[in-house]
């Protein structure tokens, strides 16, 4: 099994920063597919970034284009969501996910099997 921890969220003003990273343990891990998505209070979890293995593969959501970057540390099993150009719609409870038959297809990553505890995103205006 996959074992998925998002850490880096907290309380930001809108046009700041965060970063979002996870740690993953298994030993297929690296080789996966690996999402970022968010949930806010009252709607549904959409996704928001999304890499494949190899970097080659990247998704990421109309909303965060240009503002939002993915990337992946192999070595370290982690993925980071570096967030910049905050705004208070990007409010939400972040999670990371990946999965064995994990893909990104051209509207976004499918079939996410592993999942992150989430960690809480807020931007104040």
């Amino acid at each position: 099994q996959v074992q998925v921890v998002e850490s880096g969220g907290g309380l930001v003003q809108t046009g700041g920063s965060l970063r979002l990273s996870c740690a993953a343990s298994g030993r297929t891990f690296s080789t996966y597919t690996m999402g970022w998505f968010r949930q806010a209070p009252g709607k549904e979890r959409e996704a928001v970034a999304a890499i494949s293995w190899s970097g080659s593969s990247i998704y990421y959501a109309e909303s965060v284009k240009g503002r939002f970057t993915i990337s992946r540390d192999k070595f370290k099993n982690t993925v980071y969501l570096q967030m910049n150009s905050l705004k208070p719609e990007d409010t939400a409870v972040y999670y990371c996910a990946t999965g064995e038959r994990m893909t990104i297809a051209t509207n976004g990553p499918r079939s996410p099997d592993y999942w992150g505890q989430g960690t809480q995103v807020t931007v104040s205006s």
